[in-house]
C-alpha cells in the first residue's frame, strides 16, 4: 500500500445532475467531485481536492468508470466495489471507515452510529467522528457515503453542493 500519492490527473464529465469531476493516479481513483454551482467551480474544487497535475484524457478504466457514474446518477444500479481507489495519505481510521462504507450495497442504508459500531467504535462521540470523516470522503459515489443516514434513519447532512437534496 502506497503512503505517498502518485501524480494525479483529472477530467470533467456531464451527468444528469450537472458536471462532475474525477481524478486518478496510476494506483487508482483519487477523487470524485459532484457538481458545484458551475463547471469552473467544479473543476477548481476538484483540482484542490485531488492536487491534480492537470486535465488529461482519461485512460480506458477511468472512461469506463465515468460511464458507470453517469448511469448511476441517471438511476441505474451500478456496483463500484471493484474500482481501485488510491487512498494514499488517508489516515488509518478513515481507510477503515471507507472500506466499511464500500460494503454497503445498492439499496441498503445504515446510520452513522451503526457504521461506527461496525468498525469497532462505541464511544459516545463515535457517530459524530464517523460523520466528520465522511464529510472528507474523497470519492463519493464509489465510497457510498450517501447511504449513511442520521439517527432514526433521517436524511442528515451531505457535504456536496446542494446538501441533503443532492444526497
Amino acid at each position: 500500500m502506497t503512503t505517498q500519492r502518485a501524480q494525479t490527473h483529472h477530467c470533467l464529465f456531464d451527468t444528469v445532475i450537472g458536471p462532475c469531476g474525477i481524478a486518478w493516479s496510476e494506483h487508482g481513483l483519487t477523487a470524485v467531485h459532484l457538481p458545484e454551482a458551475d463547471r469552473a467551480r467544479t473543476e477548481q474544487r476538484l483540482i484542490a481536492k485531488s492536487a491534480s497535475a492537470g486535465a488529461a484524457e482519461p485512460p480506458p478504466w477511468v472512461a469506463a468508470l465515468i460511464a458507470d457514474i453517469q448511469r448511476y446518477l441517471a438511476g441505474e444500479q451500478v456496483d463500484f466495489s471493484a474500482v481501485a481507489v488510491d487512498l494514499a495519505g488517508i489516515d488509518p481510521f478513515r481507510r477503515k471507515l471507507y472500506e466499511a462504507m464500500r460494503a454497503i450495497g445498492f439499496g441498503s442504508t445504515t446510520t452513522y452510529g451503526e457504521l461506527a459500531r461496525t468498525i469497532g467504535l462505541s464511544e459516545p462521540q463515535a457517530a459524530q467522528d464517523v460523520g466528520q470523516a465522511m464529510g472528507r470522503n474523497p470519492v463519493p459515489i464509489v465510497i457510498p457515503c450517501h447511504r449513511v443516514l442520521a439517527a432514526g434513519k433521517k436524511l442528515g447532512g451531505f457535504s456536496a453542493h446542494g446538501g441533503p437534496r443532492t444526497k
